[in-house]
């Protein structure tokens, strides 16, 4: 399975990252990738940036090193609601918007407080992809989330860290349950390799061997062709990105 996008990665602008937008770039570079999605972590996570991070990021080059440059966030869901951090009028400068859980934005609650806030952020028409949901402390209603991600067209992300067990430390069971349960289902899913260093950019081996562990269809795995990835983000009603016209092909 060849993997030409990383979907999940921070810069120092997350403050517990250590590398800048170009290092995490020339990184993509030499590790083959075509496309980076840059996704710092949105405002209400202790230490991130703020709404004008994100708003400004169209100053941003489409290209970097000859890599290309698709603007996001790791937004926090925030509540049952399905609420994240960021006002809707964020949305038109996003190319891509990672929802996930963390402790210290949502504490951990019921299963049932879980599933409802998935539901609705999925709901919300506002991500496109829903992150690390394997760690433990946030169990839910797998099925019914990803039955629910199938239908509202939102993808589900196989986080490399989380299956490392140096990071939400039990995901590696809840993400194999994940992938089986989203093949039967049908969902998209990307990898992600939540990097927050610039060495981390393109280690995606734990996904992709869980996905293959699983017998995921590359057809299903967004992140192994540019147009793959780009044709689902018109699917999701985004604006195409001329730059990136070869890409769609």
């Amino acid at each position: 399975m060849d993997i030409v996008i990383d979907s999940h990665t921070h810069t120092v602008a997350s403050g517990h990252a250590y590398s800048t937008i170009i290092e995490n770039a020339l990184a993509a570079k030499h590790k083959q990738l075509k496309l980076l999605c840059t996704t710092d972590h949105a405002p209400q996570m202790p230490g991130a940036p703020h709404y004008w991070h994100f708003n400004n990021q169209r100053i941003l080059p489409r290209f970097l090193h000859g890599v290309g440059i698709l603007r996001g966030v790791e937004a926090n869901t925030l509540n049952v609601q399905g609420e994240i951090d960021l006002p809707a009028s964020t949305d038109q400068h996003l190319d891509w918007v990672i929802a996930s859980f963390h402790e210290p934005v949502f504490k951990p609650a019921t299963e049932a407080d879980h599933t409802e806030a998935l539901l609705n952020v999925i709901k919300s028409s506002r991500v496109d992809v829903l992150g690390h949901l394997g760690n433990p402390n946030y169990p839910f209603d797998i099925e019914k989330v990803l039955r629910c991600a199938k239908e509202f067209n939102v993808a589900i992300e196989v986080n490399n860290t989380s299956l490392t067990g140096k990071s939400r430390k039990g995901s590696d069971v809840r993400c194999s349950t994940i992938v089986e349960v989203g093949k039967a289902v049908g969902v998209y899913f990307t990898t992600g390799s939540d990097a927050h260093f610039c060495e981390e950019i393109a280690r995606l081996d734990l996904a992709i061997d869980l996905l293959k562990q699983h017998g995921v269809d590359e057809e299903k795995v967004l992140t192994t062709s540019t147009s793959r990835f780009l044709n689902f983000l018109l699917l999701r009603g985004k604006q195409e990105i001329p730059e990136f016209e070869t890409l769609y092909e």
